[in-house]
């Protein structure tokens, strides 16, 4: 009778250590998804806000036009040397190599389609969000976290300021402009860069405006609008994602902790842009 009742306390240890953390594991899982929803949430209210703010001309005060210069000044001349370089090295092995191969395959008279909807309409974007991520997104994240846990935010709005207007609206409008710049930029440099690798290797004979002429008139009409407005949001949705994350820090949360949830966070929303255009075309 003792080694039943020692071997049913055992099972009844066994089982109660499994539902201790059975629990703390759904608790975890329920946490992190309150905070995930808490955050979509909480963006969709500050996407509705910018845009309803940026275009009222008495939001944009002498204090918030300077911020914006300030930011779009580091994001394009900041972002600008990593944007060239990493499009330089996509013209080389993206560009090239796509020329070279339909040359070999007999289909050179695809190079242009097949340049557009690769590179231009799906690469280009991600890498450039990446680069605005990387660049501009985590220095965001930083210097707004740290004034949120220091307490220089609440003292902004003791003051009477709003943080919203003074520091996210000028940022995420910044984030906007420098996207489409940069993303311009990108694509022009990635194909100009591709052309030349591309000339010099005898990959192609036609003169550079042949080949950018070919590009264009592959593009169909909804090109000129999506590709654009894949940088734009893609800008927008990496400024105002890493603004809201550091004006979110919590008071004990240091860099450390902020950095990565911002990363991931931003790449999920580059990826989810590309992913939605993706489908709806």
């Amino acid at each position: 009778m003792s080694s039943n009742a020692a071997s049913s306390d055992r099972r009844s240890r066994r089982l109660a250590r499994v539902l201790v953390w059975s629990l703390e594991f759904c608790g975890r899982v329920g946490r992190a998804t309150r905070g995930q929803l808490r955050f979509t949430l909480m963006f969709i209210g500050v996407a509705w806000g910018v845009l309803s703010e940026s275009v009222r001309p008495h939001s944009w005060r002498r204090t918030v036009r300077a911020e914006f210069r300030r930011c779009l000044r580091e994001i394009v001349a900041g972002g600008l040397i990593a944007t060239l370089v990493t499009a330089v090295l996509a013209g080389i092995g993206v560009v090239s190599q796509t020329v070279y191969w339909l040359g070999f395959a007999g289909l050179a008279q695809m190079t242009g389609s097949i340049l557009v909807s690769v590179l231009v309409r799906e690469v280009a974007p991600i890498l450039v969000g990446i680069i605005l991520l990387g660049r501009n997104g985590m220095l965001a994240t930083a210097e707004l976290g740290l004034m949120t846990t220091s307490g220089q935010v609440r003292g902004m709005q003791a003051m009477g300021l709003d943080p919203f207007s003074m520091l996210l609206l000028p940022r995420a409008v910044a984030f906007t402009v420098g996207g489409f710049t940069l993303g311009i930029l990108f694509s022009v440099t990635t194909l100009l860069m591709g052309y030349v690798a591309s000339r010099v290797t005898g990959a192609i004979n036609s003169s550079v405006w042949s080949f950018l002429t070919d590009v264009v008139t592959s593009m169909t009409g909804s090109d000129f609008i999506t590709i654009p407005a894949k940088f734009i949001l893609v800008g927008f949705f990496v400024g105002a994602g890493s603004c809201l994350t550091g004006l979110t820090a919590a008071p004990h949360e240091g860099v450390s902790a902020l950095l990565p949830r911002s990363f991931s966070r931003g790449i999920t929303m580059v990826m989810v842009v590309t992913i939605l255009f993706s489908l709806s075309l």
